[in-house]
This record gives C-alpha cells, sequence and structure tokens, in this order.
C-alpha cells in the first residue's frame, strides 16, 4: 500500500488527535455518493455509508482515501475484519471493468490489515454477492477471517 500514490507509508490505528481528522469530509462523501449514483444508479444509504461518514461508531482498523476496514460487529473467527470502499459498489457483480485499481487496492489492504492483525499463520478473505451469496449489506465489502482453523467446504 505504501508505493500506491495518496497512500499511507504503514497501517497504523488512528491516533484519538486523527479522530478528529477525518480523511474524507462530508463534502467528499457527498461527491462520492453522486460518483456511485451516476455510476451504478441510484443507491439508498446502507449501514456502511453510515461507517464511512462517521455518523455511526465503528472500530476503524484502517483508512485512506479509496477505503477503509473495521472490526466486524459480529466477528464469526476471533479476526473478522472488513474492508469497504469510500464509493458504494453495491455488489462485485456491478463493479464496473475500470474499477479494477480500486478492487486490486482492496485486496492489498486486506492483506497488508492481515498481517498487521498478525494472522501469520493464513486468513480466509470473502465477497458476498447477492442473496445465494448471503450478501446482508449492499454495499461491496471485503471480509477477512483468521486466528482458528477454517473449515471446508466454506458453507
Amino acid at each position: 500500500v505504501g508505493d500506491l500514490p495518496g497512500t499511507p507509508t504503514t497501517t497504523t490505528r488512528r491516533s484519538a488527535f486523527d479522530a478528529f481528522r477525518p480523511l474524507c469530509t462530508k463534502s467528499d462523501e457527498v461527491r462520492l455518493a453522486e460518483e456511485a449514483s451516476r455510476r451504478y444508479g441510484s443507491l439508498a444509504p446502507t449501514i456502511f455509508s453510515k461507517v464511512i461518514d462517521k455518523s455511526i461508531p465503528a472500530d476503524i482498523i484502517y483508512e485512506d482515501d479509496k477505503c477503509l476496514a473495521f472490526r466486524d460487529i459480529s466477528p464469526q473467527a476471533p479476526v473478522h475484519f472488513l474492508v469497504i470502499p469510500r464509493v458504494p459498489i453495491p455488489r462485485i457483480s456491478e463493479a464496473k471493468d475500470d474499477d479494477t485499481e480500486l478492487l486490486g487496492h482492496l485486496l492489498v489492504v486486506a492483506k497488508n490489515v492481515a498481517k498487521q492483525e498478525s494472522l501469520d499463520e493464513g486468513y480466509r478473505v470473502v465477497i458476498n454477492d447477492g442473496k445465494h451469496g448471503a450478501q446482508s449489506v449492499f454495499h461491496l465489502h471485503v471480509h477477512v477471517l483468521g486466528g482458528r482453523q477454517m473449515k471446508w467446504p466454506p458453507g
């Protein structure tokens, strides 16, 4: 992540001081919502939109200008966090071909935060898509689960 323009060189927890300096302002969020509306149609705000604009609290463990990572409120493993793009792509099957850089960035952030979380023995990366994929929030999100042996098949 540190090699990408406009991204931090390390993935560290935000300090108490940083909590008062969000990386994206409300006006940035309006711009991102407008961009998503142009690309994906009119989208209703989701709980993740409220995490991004800080109107609901979350345990944010990484944040940059393209995405953020935070702990899942209903963890399914000892370590379970989500990586979400700031632009609210509804689901992976609706991602545009020119979202390639952003989608790659989400996976690189997932890898770096997994390392930060000491998931040295491995972890699982999951993206649910649609009803049959058990997607519950229609804002693309990458689950990273670790800290225990995963089972196969997953479900």
